[in-house]
This record gives C-alpha cells, sequence and structure tokens, in this order.
C-alpha cells in the first residue's frame, strides 16, 4: 500500500511558476511509475506527466510541454512537478498517481492505483 500526499499547490500569476511536491510512504517507491494528472471544474481528469521506474523516462502532454519538468527522488519517495510560465488553462486540481510495481507509467488514469488528495493550483491572468 502507497500512500501519497501532494503540497505546494497555491495562487499564482499568469507567467509564474510552482513547484508541486508529493511524498510517498512505502518502501517500494522506487518501482512505482509516477505520474500528474490536472481536474479542472466540470472537465475529466486528464494527463500531465509521468515518470518510470526504473529508467526515469518522461513524457509530456502537449500542453505544458516545454514549460513542466516532471522528476524523482528515490532517496525522499517524492516526486516533484515544477511549473514554469503557468496559464490560466492550468488553473485545476493537481493529483499525485501510482501504478503497481514495475508496471509502465501511461497517460491513462484507469493504470494507476493510488492517488493523492490533490493540491489546487489556481493561475490568475
Amino acid at each position: 500500500q502507497v500512500q501519497l500526499v501532494e503540497s505546494g499547490g497555491g495562487l499564482v500569476q499568469a507567467g509564474g511558476s510552482l513547484r508541486l511536491s508529493c511524498a510517498a510512504s512505502g518502501r517500494t517507491f522506487s518501482s512505482h511509475g509516477m505520474a500528474w494528472f490536472r481536474q479542472a471544474p466540470g472537465k475529466e481528469r486528464e494527463f500531465v506527466a509521468s515518470i518510470s521506474s526504473q529508467f526515469g523516462i518522461v513524457y509530456y502532454a502537449d500542453s505544458v510541454k516545454g514549460r513542466f519538468t516532471i522528476s524523482r527522488d528515490n532517496a525522499k519517495n517524492t516526486v516533484y512537478l515544477q511549473m514554469n510560465s503557468l496559464k490560466a488553462e492550468d488553473t485545476a486540481v493537481y493529483y499525485c498517481t501510482a501504478s503497481r510495481p514495475w508496471e509502465a507509467a501511461t497517460t491513462t488514469p484507469l493504470d494507476y492505483v493510488y492517488w493523492g488528495q490533490g493540491t489546487q493550483v489556481t493561475v490568475s491572468s
């Protein structure tokens, strides 16, 4: 069982930056593919970024490519999402999620089994 706790959300002006953190419990963190999803009011949850367990391979949604960076620190059981050049359309609740051990980090929410409670990111224009 893995518990995930996000932090770092808040209110920022357009063009600004935020760094989200997701702290994971347990001893198997390094074996889990990790990802960030987001959900805006009235919209479906959408993929933002993922990072694989073994080689740290990263993948981004087109909407955030070049602006967001996902990374992980296995020694700290933490995954990060650095968000730069934020836009009003980035406003959403951001969720951290983990796959089953040694499964791929995909873009599909149904492939992830552990979810954090979410952290609100609001970008004012």
